[in-house]
């Protein structure tokens, strides 16, 4: 990759423990990594790539998206989803989404990691679970590859469908054996835990009313099976989908089953709602969100001041 020299910026905004914001700054990186960042007159003069903002810009570390559903770029206008409830907009959009083909999930992650870029994030997760027709998550990852942007890519899942008492249609989720054997596939063939890797795989199996506890727990273990691998589940959204969790597994719909499949113990588990302190207070596991999604669809928009207390 070479060198890259970025030089007179405005204000480097470096985001150490001391807030330094250094006026006049720049870095300079050396095959993708930072090596030096300080004032422009203290950097190496020349490298490979040379970028002189002029005083005009502000440089700081890029952002990072902690959750995301790419393919759903194509279908956050579509005018029957418009201003629901969290599970009347799934419902109106899985019908749309049971079409979906490599081609569109190829075209839905460059356009969403496009933007992501182009709004300042330079890492993104992102949860794809649903893959009808030809659909894969290699379809995905090679859209984001060809972009740059540094990706964690999280195979989701679903295995109970309307006729088991789930949620989504039958014909849009998977049999939970072809689930963990592509699972594995993934991790095997993409999964990078370096230190500056630009690709990780983590496993996301859905929501308590798409999956069942038996394919979180085998999900877990496989996951637990390869050091340094994360998970990131995605569990409670709303007070609707908390009591029908409850009816479904007969216990607290967050802490009971993360803990009874393994996921408050493994790495990066995903949660919303209002049981973060119960499941997380002894295992120090973070638990981001997607405000987006949640303000769209009016979901627990006054929680997120208690969330700050967490």
């Amino acid at each position: 990759m070479g060198t890259l020299l970025v030089k007179n910026a405005h204000t480097l905004v470096t985001m150490d423990a001391e807030r330094h914001e250094i006026p006049g700054g720049g870095l300079y990186a050396v095959d993708g990594v930072i090596q030096q960042v300080g004032p422009t007159a203290g950097l190496p003069n020349s490298a490979d790539d040379v970028l002189d903002l002029a005083r005009r810009h502000v440089v700081l570390p890029g952002l990072v998206n902690t959750h995301h559903h790419f393919y759903q770029t194509l279908t956050r206008a579509w005018p029957a989803s418009q201003n629901k409830t969290l599970f009347h907009w799934l419902t109106s959009l899985y019908p749309v989404w049971a079409n979906l083909t490599a081609e569109h999930i190829f075209t839905s992650s460059q356009l969403a990691a496009a933007e992501l870029m182009l709004s300042g994030c330079t890492t993104a997760s992102d949860h794809l679970y649903i893959f009808p027709n030809d659909a894969t998550l290699d379809d995905e990852i090679r859209a984001v590859q060809a972009i740059g942007l540094r990706f964690h890519a999280s195979r989701g899942s679903m295995s109970v469908g309307e006729s088991q008492g789930g949620l989504p249609p039958d014909r849009v989720v998977e049999a939970e054996p072809d689930i963990l054997k592509d699972s594995q596939r993934l991790i095997e063939q993409y999964h990078d835990n370096s230190r500056f890797s630009m690709l990780r795989i983590t496993l996301a199996p859905c929501s308590p009313f798409s999956v069942s506890q038996d394919l979180m727990r085998e999900s877990a273990t496989l996951a637990r099976a390869y050091p340094g691998f994360a998970c990131t589940p995605t569990w409670q959204k709303t007070r609707m989908t908390t009591s029908i969790a409850w009816r479904c597994s007969t216990s607290r719909p967050v802490a009971t089953p993360l803990n009874l499949a393994g996921w408050a113990r493994t790495s990066g588990t995903r949660i919303a709602w209002s049981f973060l302190r119960v499941v997380f207070a002894n295992s120090r596991r973070a638990a981001p969100g997607s405000p987006t999604a949640r303000l769209a669809t009016c979901s627990w928009a006054a929680e997120l001041r208690r969330f700050g207390r967490c």
